[in-house]
Order: structure tokens, then sequence, then C-alpha cells
């Protein structure tokens, strides 16, 4: 199996290049995909902004939706985005609405004969991982997931755990056991990075997300400071052993352990790593519906006021979980992490 990422589109945008990478990882044990963002060619190398993305995305979602490549293009930051946990196993329809993940989502096996023949076809070829098709409803879409990852029973029965949900953690359940973004992230895909991409700064890095990549990004960066300069979220899951998608994905993924659960858990180690020194940056729209169950930002805040770690919370009247909320911020967070990583 080829772990070297080969090219499977590139797209031009203000100056620069979204650029769709597939390869084989051995810590998950399936082929990946992720996009990276390139910046118009300079003689310097570039810094990295990792985003990790939300329940139910895929690498896609933020190259296509949050029009961060304008400001990343202007201050000269690579966007990496990678897959949001292990490729699935089965062509599975998963139906969004109103452009927003985490709403109610069905799922159900679809079979290749109710599929136009390209898309058959690019099943076949392993061309992608996921294909989007539009359905009669103009605010949902069929997400088909190709053939070919783990076979594992129950990883797509729910939008909000398994394919679609890693969590950024490493399960350590049997069933569960290639469920290890965590090292997928801070460890394999930095090195791939490092070993294939010689223009990628990659010991110059910041990372960011939405929702649970939120969580992710947050956890990622309280227990690596040495290896990110900076940190944001949008409407983050910063207290998920308190909130119910956490704790479903927590008890199947490790167990009933509660000591590990908070080994992920943002608003526990804020407390634990009490020597953070750089602003850590939050925007939460105010109308999220996932806001006083899920999401609990106001958990995370007393526990950095505890320990002195500077924290810009910003709650934003009117907006609620979508894309169009993350879009009308994106440029204040990529100017943050330019900051910090001295573009600016």
């Amino acid at each position: 199996m080829d772990m070297k990422p080969s090219e499977m589109s590139s797209s031009k945008m203000f100056g620069g290049y979204n650029k769709r990478y597939k390869h084989y990882s051995p810590t998950l044990g399936c082929s990946m995909t992720f996009h990276i963002y390139f910046p118009p060619s300079t003689p310097n190398k570039f810094p990295i902004l990792y985003f990790l993305s939300g329940l139910t995305c895929t690498d896609e979602n933020f190259i296509a939706k949050s029009g961060a490549q304008r400001i990343a293009s202007s201050v000269g930051i690579a966007l990496v985005v990678p897959d949001t946990s292990p490729s699935i196993s089965q062509i599975v329809v998963k139906t969004q609405y109103d452009d927003q993940e985490e709403n109610d989502h069905t799922n159900s096996p679809l079979t290749t004969n109710c599929l136009p023949s390209f898309i058959v076809q690019a099943i076949q070829e392993e061309k992608s991982t996921h294909v989007f098709v539009l359905c009669s409803d103009m605010f949902s879409y069929i997400i088909c997931a190709v053939a070919g990852g783990l076979n594992i029973e129950g990883e797509a029965d729910s939008w909000d755990f398994g394919v679609g949900a890693g969590f950024y953690l490493n399960a350590t359940q049997e069933k569960w056991k290639n469920w290890r973004m965590y090292d997928y992230v801070v460890k394999e895909l930095p090195q791939l990075l490092r070993e294939n991409f010689p223009q990628l700064e990659t010991s110059h890095a910041s990372i960011s997300g939405h929702s649970m990549g939120g969580h992710g990004a947050l956890m990622i960066y309280l227990k690596n400071l040495d290896k990110y300069k900076s940190v944001s979220a949008f409407s983050p899951i910063v207290n998920p052993v308190n909130c119910p998608w956490g704790q479903k994905a927590f008890s199947n993924y490790l167990g009933e352990d509660k000591a590990a659960w908070e080994e992920y858990d943002a608003t526990h180690l804020v407390s634990k790593f009490n020597n953070v020194s750089a602003t850590i940056l939050i925007d939460q729209g105010e109308d999220d519906k996932f806001l006083k169950e899920q999401l609990l930002p106001h958990k995370f805040e007393e526990a950095c006021r505890q320990v002195n770690a500077p924290l810009l919370l910003r709650i934003q009247p009117g907006y609620d979980h979508s894309y169009y909320f993350i879009a009308s911020f994106i440029d204040d967070h990529i100017r943050h992490h330019a900051q910090a990583l001295s573009l600016m």
C-alpha cells in the first residue's frame, strides 16, 4: 500500500491552489484524504494552520464553505484539513439539512444500482472517498461514502458516532482500535507533510477547528503546547465529559474509565496544563441550538479564569452553528494565527 500521498484534484483559488490528496495511513489502517491550500508561491516556506472539522464532515467542508483561502492567500498561511475519522467501508446515505452539520440525519445502506453510472464508476475506481449528490430538496445532500475501509459493525449507524465522528482521540476499546485520530493529526500527518511537501514549514504551525473539531483543536493544543503556536475554535465542544455527544463517543471509544475521558477534555486539560501563555480565541454563536446542552463554553471560560489562561471568548449575537457563522469570522481567526506565526 502506498503511504506517499497522491494528488486527487487541484483548483486555483486567490492565486494559490486547493489540492486534495489520498494516502494509506498505517496509524488508522485505511486510506485517508486531506486537503492543503497552498498560497501563491514565495521564496519562503509556508507556516501551517491545521483545521479540524466537525461531526459528519470530511476534509472537504471547510475548504468548500469557509472562504478562508482569501485571507490565507494574503497573509501566506497554508491550510491543512484532514478528514474526521477513518474512512468508511460501505456506501451510506447521510442527509444533511439547512447547510449545517449535526442536524437530524438519516443513515441507510445504498446499493450501487440506485446511483448514476458515473458515481458507480468513481466508486469502483476508488477515485474519491466521498461523493456528494444534491437531492431534490435544495437544502439536503446525500453523502455516499466509498467502499474499501474498515468494515466495523455499527461504524455508520448514527451520525454522531463512528464515521465522521472520530473526536480526535485514540480509542482504547478493541472494536474501535483503528480510531486513532489523535495520533494521526499530531504525529502521522505532520510527518507526512514534512517528508513530501518541502514548501511547508511544518515546525511552524497553529491549529483551529469547528464543533467536534474545535474540541480537537483545543485539546490537541493544550496537550502539545510545544508543537503549536496558537489555537482558535468555532463553537467548540469544550467539556465533552459533561455533554451527550462526548459521553456517547467517549464511552464507546474509551470505555467507562472517566479518568481516561478527562485526558481528551479541554476544560480539564486547561487546569492540568496551566502554563498557557498565548491567547485562546473562541467564537460562539449566541443562537446556536447546541449551545446550552452540548457546547458549554462558559465551563471552559471558568476553568481558564481559575488558572489565568488567556481566553478571548466572543459570543456573537444572531449566529448559529453553520458555516455561514464560520465564514463571517474566519478572517479574524486567520489573522490571530498569522500574528502568532510572526506573519503580521
